[in-house]
């Protein structure tokens, strides 16, 4: 089943490739994704399966299933890009459109090497007769609205067995480390206007009471525990200085390991917000965003991906990647490059400082690390075994959300990574719908992980997705 499904990727490979190109050029924001989640969901259901299009109320997040009955095996792809980060496929920067979006953290690969798997696997499965069900999850908007986390509430992973995503990277694992939890929130300040010189007697600064605020949080972050992480941003502190400002806003992320830990950090932040009121004179109403869940992690999933790697080989380079791989590394600071692989803590990172593209495959070697960052991966992790791994698709030395990513997702070192994913996804999916016996594995073990928690979603029923703050930012007016 496994060369059946390889040989239709490698026969499709140019295909592919176009399809993630063309996300690549679209490069549009979350829950604004209308083109690139069509192109998706429409090649999955000319390859025979069933889209229910606009689920969890969102127009851009989409369900794919073929086939019937158990197991059912989900594969999930994203397709958002981030702001400002429009890129040429060059080695320098160069923007297609001067602050327009790019795609710097691979999304458009990411939604591509699911599509590829889903469309393998099906091919296989009819060809061998197997029982069992594909589904193919369109998550929008990763980057800024977690839509994963509303189509989790929402009960649309209730009944998948296990799910596999692929994420671009600069190395080729199946980590099995956590994440931070995070709640996202804007806090909304109402005051009083008046001159500022004449009459600031008669004026409540909602500005004042921002500030007051974030004075508060800042004291707060020596009591908190060492691993959590709030930021903010005022996004509107008035409009100038001789006008006492009647309204501001900031926004805020907190986050730490734990779900439970951001729970405790929020509901002080809302006590300090209140005491901004107290001293501000002021009123204010909080905006919940988004809130999603630390990864859980799943070794017996890794190990099926890392074996299905293994046996597919990493790619080989034209002499053309190489070039460009090697002068796109230029544009990173030596320094630079040593911090980011001491981040990455990988065993023999040293090794790698004079390397340009890690083709190693590598075992896990983050159990029990919580990474800094947050992704709506989480929440799925938290009701069905889980596991996004990474291939190397960048650079080593690269950050994320750069313009040398972009440039890389568009280019054949990120082409490479595409197909190489899309294999180690489609055997992975095969060995989990032909042998119960690692699907049971992979199941015991998220039951042991979860020790008995229950995953509650932090999103209220009555929070929506913000489909018109999405549409704002991304510039569309309410008559497109």
């Amino acid at each position: 089943m496994k060369e059946t499904a390889w040989k239709w990727l490698s026969d499709n490979e140019s295909k592919l490739i176009e399809t993630s190109d063309k996300i690549w050029n679209l490069a549009e924001l979350g829950l604004v994704e209308y083109k690139s989640s069509e192109i998706l969901a429409k090649s999955l259901e000319e390859n025979g399966f069933k889209v229910r299009r606009g689920v969890a109320e969102m127009p851009t997040a989409f369900v794919a299933s073929w086939g019937s009955g158990k197991p059912i095996i989900g594969v999930q792809g994203e397709y958002d890009a981030l702001p400002g980060l429009s890129q040429k496929v060059t080695t320098h920067r160069e923007p297609i459109v001067q602050g327009a979006p790019g795609h710097g953290c691979g999304h458009n690969i990411h939604g591509v090497s699911a599509l590829g798997a889903a469309i393998a696997a099906k091919i296989a499965m009819e060809k061998n007769g197997s029982k069992g069900t594909i589904r193919f999850y369109g998550t929008p908007a990763e980057e800024t609205y977690s839509g994963k986390m509303f189509m989790v509430r929402d009960g649309l992973y209730d009944d998948v067995d296990a799910v596999l995503s692929h994420h671009p990277g600069s190395s080729n694992v199946a980590g099995i480390g956590s994440s931070l939890a995070i709640n996202s929130v804007k806090f909304h300040f109402h005051g009083v206007s008046s001159h500022a010189a004449y009459t600031p007697f008669l004026g409540k600064s909602a500005l004042d009471a921002v500030e007051l605020m974030n004075v508060g949080i800042n004291f707060m972050r020596e009591h908190i525990v060492q691993e959590a992480r709030i930021h903010y941003v005022v996004e509107d502190g008035g409009m100038q200085p001789n006008v006492v400002p009647p309204y501001a806003r900031s926004w805020h992320y907190v986050r730490a390991p734990e779900r439970e830990q951001v729970d405790h950090i929020y509901e002080w932040v809302l006590k300090i917000a209140d005491g901004a009121d107290l001293m501000a004179r002021t009123t204010h109403k909080v905006e919940f965003i988004e809130g999603v869940y630390n990864v859980l992690p799943n070794k017996g999933l890794s190990d099926v991906v890392t074996a299905n790697m293994r046996e597919i080989g990493t790619p080989e380079y034209s002499k053309q990647d190489l070039k460009f791989a090697e002068e796109i590394s230029t544009t990173v600071p030596r320094e630079d490059k040593i911090e980011e692989l001491r981040l990455s803590k990988r065993p023999g990172w040293q090794g790698l400082i004079d390397e340009v593209i890690d083709t190693e495959i590598m075992d896990p070697w983050d159990e029990g690390i919580v990474w800094p960052g947050s992704t709506d991966v989480g929440d799925v992790s938290w009701v069905t075994p889980t596991m996004e791994f990474t291939t190397s698709t960048y650079v080593l030395g690269i950050g994320a959300h750069s313009w040398q990513v972009v440039a890389c997702s568009g280019a054949g070192i990120g082409h490479k990574s595409l197909l190489f994913a899309a294999k180690a996804m489609v055997g992975s999916v095969i060995d989990l719908i032909t042998e119960p016996e690692v699907l049971k594995k992979v199941q015991d073990e998220f039951v042991t992980r979860k020790a008995g928690r229950v995953y509650k979603s932090p999103v209220p029923k009555d929070i929506k997705p913000p489909l018109k703050i999405a549409r704002e930012q991304a510039g569309y007016k309410e008559s497109q």
